[in-house]
């Protein structure tokens, strides 16, 4: 009656294994580590960087506990703070020779002690929230005005090249703040262009009255289409911040949107507020200019001859000097779009490009007049050029052209990720900053780990007071509910913050409640005369339904906050639903397996030992029975 089969034990026995490997890397601690990032977008990280580490480290007599390569960032671990100092000090000289245009960021930081198996298991520790661990807190304000203003700038452009093309004369266009302004000397050029913009210009209403003598016709941009521009908008942004956020060799950044129009920037163990502010204000210019193909230029650029009049002299991305003309042909402005893909006809990897109607225009021109010149792309950062690609021009372009040649998937992603990502999409400004220092936030963690401690020790001996036995079993499935919770959460790698450690306490809270819903159960069925197996069986299946349906409301609670909430909200909910979830697993399952392990074999079972029962007479009174 109250026997697992082996296979249900086998899943207790793989699930319990698996929970403790991955909630192990959480009581190793941390260690002192340097991290090495690039400064630039047009700078990797990989295993050639780490060649150089290693070979700097050896030379300077230090041995690093651990160096460990991963998303784009490279940490070697240290057990010393002294050796992390002076490893600093050699990364640094090694790495970057000229400090005033660094190429990668050296940065302290913090590295968890796990053991190289544990990690080689992908087994890795939560991260420690801002809260926890301290750092910088910044609420940023996305000019939302500014883009549509800057779309509404690229439709009058657009207007005016296509109005032309298409023949349709005496036109005057200009932008009124977020509409374009259209003057026609006739009704019939208006009709014409009514047409155009709704064949070609899909995401514009216009409006059109007469103006004196002429025709006025107004252009606004869709509600519809305005919000994809602001979504796209914020996006973009999210997306620069996060590439500009590796160069403070943050671990593990939160950058959320906040609403419509904000996002949110945490950057745990960072204090230098002025450097993150330089950092998320930071501008990268894309332009394309014409490379001088001339026998000065193709000396200065295969011997190293003076550069010419007119032409500067930029690197690229192997560290090959290109020799480019002054004159710009087109900048990141005029770049609307950047994907990769793969070219039909050869299958090899390539970039399309998307540039607005003037920018297509100047490629036009310069394509017929430059075929089978190469083009570079340069983009420029703290004043710095580097030369991205400098393809051919083989054909005329426009509006749509795309940069193919000798390069693999990764590096056409990553040069499209160049293109479009360099600069903000719109404006923002800092509204609200934060500060948390570093004490702080270990007062934090100590406060936050006690309260789950005492509350856990606090029911743990209620438990065993109150039922005997059976509470030491309720204790031993919390216990083993909260390592779940643990390492599931580290699974994840979630960022555990103040509010994840109140949902872990509230997490006991409601664990123990489906135990004691079962002991008072099979008190209850002793009470009525049942046998001691008859009463754990039907104490557990009967309170079944119970536990169920009070998790599910529960978890539909959690739900909603996750659904709904922000910010710490949300961390709240995502510890508050993995709780219940996993509660019940332990509350039930593995409770009901230790139950059965001990009293399962046992056929003459007379008494269990689950406290006081108190049993009724048929007279009214009561009559105490320790079982």
């Amino acid at each position: 009656m109250n026997r697992y089969p082996v296979w249900k034990y086998a899943i207790i026995v793989i699930v319990m294994l698996v929970g403790l490997i991955y909630a192990l890397p959480n009581f190793f601690g941390e260690a002192p580590a340097v991290q090495v990032s690039a400064a630039k977008t047009t700078i990797k990280v990989d295993a050639a960087t780490q060649t150089r580490v290693e070979e700097a480290l050896k030379t300077a007599n230090l041995t690093p506990d651990l160096v460990t390569l991963d998303a784009g960032s490279l940490r070697a671990r240290f057990t010393t703070t002294d050796d992390q100092l002076k490893a600093r000090d050699v990364i640094q000289r090694a790495l970057v020779p000229d400090a005033s245009d660094p190429p990668y960021t050296v940065a302290l930081n913090l590295l968890s002690r796990s053991p190289k198996w544990l990690t080689a298991l992908h087994a890795y520790p939560m991260y420690l929230g801002l809260d926890l661990r301290g750092g910088v807190d910044f609420l940023l304000q996305v000019d939302m005005k500014g883009a549509i203003d800057k779309k509404a700038e690229s439709f009058a452009s657009d207007l005016r090249t296509t109005f032309r093309d298409k023949n349709i004369r005496g036109t005057q266009v200009s932008r009124n703040g977020q509409t374009v302004e259209v003057t026609f000397r006739d009704e019939a050029s208006l009709t014409a262009a009514k047409r155009l913009i709704v064949d070609q210009f899909p995401d514009l209403s216009t409006t059109d009255a007469p103006d004196g003598a002429n025709w006025r016709l107004t252009a606004s941009i869709k509600p519809e289409a305005a919000r994809r521009l602001q979504d796209a908008a914020l996006k973009q942004n999210i997306t620069t911040l996060h590439n500009r956020i590796n160069e403070l060799g943050v671990a593990e950044p939160v950058i959320q949107q906040q609403g419509l129009d904000r996002i949110v920037v945490q950057l745990p163990g960072v204090q230098d507020t002025a450097k993150a502010k330089e950092i998320l204000g930071r501008t990268a210019t894309l332009e394309m200019r014409m490379v001088d193909e001339s026998s000065e230029g193709r000396a200065a650029e295969l011997s190293g001859a003076p550069v010419p009049f007119g032409s500067e002299k930029f690197l690229d991305r192997s560290g090959r000097p290109v020799i480019v003309k002054k004159q710009v042909l087109v900048t990141g402005e005029n770049l609307t779009d950047a994907q990769p893909g793969f070219d039909q006809q050869s299958n090899q990897p390539k970039v399309d490009l998307t540039m607005d109607a003037k920018g297509g225009r100047i490629m036009r021109d310069v394509s017929r007049e430059n075929y089978k010149k190469r083009m570079a792309m340069l983009i420029f950062e703290k004043g710095k050029g580097e030369v991205l690609t400098a393809p051919s021009i083989n054909g005329e372009l426009g509006n749509r052209f795309q940069v193919s040649g000798s390069m693999t998937v990764a590096e056409a992603s990553d040069l499209a990720l160049l293109l479009r990502a360099g600069s903000l999409a719109a404006p923002m400004e800092i509204i609200q900053e934060r500060t948390i220092g570093p004490t702080l936030g270990a007062d934090n963690i100590e406060k936050g780990f006690k309260s789950v401690m005492y509350g856990f020790l606090a029911i743990m001996v209620f438990m065993c007071a109150y039922y005997a036995l059976f509470g030491l079993f309720s204790s031993i499935a919390l216990a083993v509910n909260l390592m779940l919770l643990v390492a599931i959460l580290s699974m994840l790698q979630a960022t555990l913050t103040l509010p994840g450690i109140a949902a872990m306490a509230l997490a006991i809270g409601v664990a123990i409640d489906s135990n004691v819903l079962i002991n008072e159960r099979v008190r209850e069925e002793l009470r009525n005369g049942a046998s001691p197996q008859a009463a754990i069986h039907a104490g557990y299946d009967r309170a079944w339904g119970t536990i169920l349906d009070s998790n599910v409301t529960t978890l539909i609670a959690g739900i909603a906050l996750l659904a709904f909430g922000s910010g710490p909200v949300r961390g709240f909910a995502v510890v508050h639903c993995i709780g219940i979830v996993t509660s019940m697993f332990s509350a039930v399952f593995f409770s009901r397996g230790l139950v059965n392990f001990w009293y399962g074999q046992k056929k003459k079972l007379k008494t269990v030992s689950i406290g006081t029962v108190w049993r009724p007479k048929t007279d009214g009174s009561a009559v105490v029975e320790t079982k």
